[in-house]
This record gives C-alpha cells, sequence and structure tokens, in this order.
C-alpha cells in the first residue's frame, strides 16, 4: 500500500488534509467502522448504544477510485429494531434540502410490501449534517422536524422525523445536545488539525476508532485520491451555486 507523509496518529501536527467534511472520508468512516456509526446514531436519536446493532443497507466498494457524478452521497442504515436511518454529510447549500431530504426519508419510509399493514411500517429518521444555516431567520444546532398539526401542535406520527445538525452553528448547541454528546460529534467531524483532534477524542474510544480510521484513510494513496475527487465535485458544486444564487 502506497503511504503518503503523515506522522503517525499520535505525533501528527498541522492541518489534516481530508477530514471528516469530506462526504467520501464520512462515508468510509461510517461503512467501516460500525461502533463509530452505532455511537454517532444513538446520539442523535438519544438512545443506549447496549444492544443496538446497524447495518449498513447501500454499501459501496470504497477500495476503488470513482466517478463522482456516480457516489452515493447518502448513507443507509437499519437498527435491529427495523428503524431505517439515512446519513449524509452535506457541505455546499444547494437551496434544496427541505426538499432533498423529505425524499430521501419518504424513500425509506414506503417500505412495505405487497399484503403487509400501513401499522407495521418501521420508523424513519433522516439526518443531514450541515455546513450552512438552513433558515437564516432561525437558526438551530440541532434541529427536529416532524409532521404534526399547525393549530394544536399534536404530533401526527411518531414515525417519521428529519434532524438537521448545523456544523456552523456549534455555538447553539443546548444543554441536552451535549448531554448527549452530539455537540462533540460536530467538532470531530469539523475538525481541521492533527491537535485539536486528539483534544477531542481523549477518553473516547468510539471516537479514537474515527481518529484512528482517519489518519489511515489519508495515509492512504487511492483512500486520497478518491477524497479529493470529492472535494473537486464540491468545490465546483459551489461554484455553480454561488453564480446561480
Amino acid at each position: 500500500m502506497e503511504k503518503s507523509n503523515v506522522p503517525d496518529f499520535e505525533t501528527a501536527t498541522g492541518t489534516i488534509d481530508y477530514g471528516f467534511t469530506n462526504d467520501y472520508v464520512f462515508r468510509k468512516i461510517l461503512q467501516e467502522n460500525n461502533d463509530v456509526l452505532k455511537a454517532l446514531i444513538c446520539s442523535i436519536l438519544h438512545m443506549k448504544p447496549d444492544g443496538v446493532e446497524v447495518t449498513v443497507t447501500n454499501p459501496i466498494s470504497l477500495g476503488e477510485t470513482f466517478s463522482a457524478k456516480d457516489f452515493i452521497l447518502d448513507v443507509r442504515v437499519v437498527l435491529n429494531d427495523g428503524r431505517l436511518i439515512d446519513l449524509e454529510m452535506q457541505m455546499t447549500n444547494e437551496y434544496n434540502w427541505p426538499d432533498r431530504s423529505i425524499s430521501y426519508a419518504s424513500r425509506n419510509f414506503d417500505q412495505l410490501k405487497r399484503g403487509e399493514y400501513y401499522i407495521d411500517a418501521k420508523p424513519v429518521h433522516s439526518i443531514g449534517f450541515l455546513n450552512f444555516t438552513l433558515f437564516e431567520d432561525n437558526p438551530e444546532f440541532n434541529a427536529l422536524y416532524q409532521l404534526l398539526n399547525v393549530k394544536t401542535k399534536r404530533l401526527y406520527s411518531e414515525k417519521f422525523s428529519i434532524h438537521v445538525i448545523d456544523l456552523s452553528r456549534i455555538d447553539l448547541a443546548t444543554e441536552e445536545d451535549r448531554h448527549y454528546g452530539i455537540d462533540r460529534w460536530a467538532k470531530l467531524f469539523k475538525t481541521k488539525t492533527w491537535e485539536d483532534l486528539r483534544m477531542i477524542t481523549k477518553n473516547n474510544e468510539t471516537m479514537q476508532k474515527a481518529a484512528d480510521s482517519l489518519y489511515q484513510l489519508n495515509s492512504d494513496a487511492v483512500a486520497r485520491q478518491c477524497a479529493q475527487s470529492r472535494a473537486d465535485a464540491t468545490y465546483w458544486e459551489t461554484i455553480k451555486n454561488n453564480v446561480s444564487a
């Protein structure tokens, strides 16, 4: 395996070339580290990890170069209780996230086979990590959207929810967010230096696994090429959106 000139994780210094906000890096680390994926989902959904099992239902080959236009952005997961989760890292504001997240969640909710009962449909949770504020007039770090009655605020169904984590507004994390460690995950994803990464992952074995995987990825020539491909695609998407906005 060809290695780049990246020091050992425990002594590495300086800028991380390809961090967690690169959607290739995000997908690779979650797909290849079941413990990390489980811990992240349990944090967002306020679940105890004991007894929880997670399975990626749309795995892709991550060890080969690929065309940027063919890359599957979202990570679809099923829990052992049947719940369906969709996760995505989105750095560029394409001004379509509400429609996009509803589309992903609806696709997962349309899960029943012919003859099955609607009451047996499993809950669906869409989780988006965004590096921009979705609604500028009401910024939130961690927002939860569900179907409800607009007059009485009565919840229509608990089986359909959309979670939006604004990585650009970690400063707005609530006490509840901090209790479940959601702000710490956000800081992990936003980390730009190896020194900060060691500080954030200190005394957290699962996050240290994620950090070690990040080091291994940054040390692998093929993985770096894939990450760069995604970074280039994101750059040109940003240029296009800024021109059309």
